[in-house]
C-alpha cells in the first residue's frame, strides 16, 4: 500500500532526517596535550587550570583528548588541590 503524503503539510523530520548523519557533520580534530604522567600532579596549578573551565568545572575526555586512565588522574588531582585550596 503506497504511503499517503500530504503536500500541504510539513514533514515534521526536516532536512536533517532526509540527509544522512555523517553528510552534516564535519570532524573536528581533539586538541592533544603532551605531557609526562609526573607533571599531573596537585601541586602543578598551571597545567590543571587548562583543564577547568572560567566556571570551575572539570572539562570531559570528550574535549581533553585525554585516554581515561589520564582522564581520572586528573579528576583526582583537580580535586585535591580543590581540598587543599590551591584552586577554587
Amino acid at each position: 500500500m503506497p504511503r499517503k503524503t500530504r503536500p500541504d503539510k510539513p514533514d515534521k523530520r526536516g532536512a536533517r532526517g532526509r540527509s544522512s548523519y555523517g553528510e552534516t557533520r564535519t570532524p573536528r580534530p581533539k586538541p592533544k596535550i603532551d605531557f609526562t604522567c609526573d607533571a599531573l600532579d596537585f601541586k602543578n596549578i598551571t597545567l590543571l587550570r587548562t583543564f577547568v573551565t572560567d566556571q570551575g568545572r572539570i572539562l570531559p575526555r570528550k574535549y581533553t583528548g585525554l585516554p581515561a586512565h589520564y582522564q581520572r588522574r586528573l579528576n583526582r588531582a583537580i580535586k585535591r588541590a580543590r581540598q587543599m585550596l590551591l584552586m577554587k
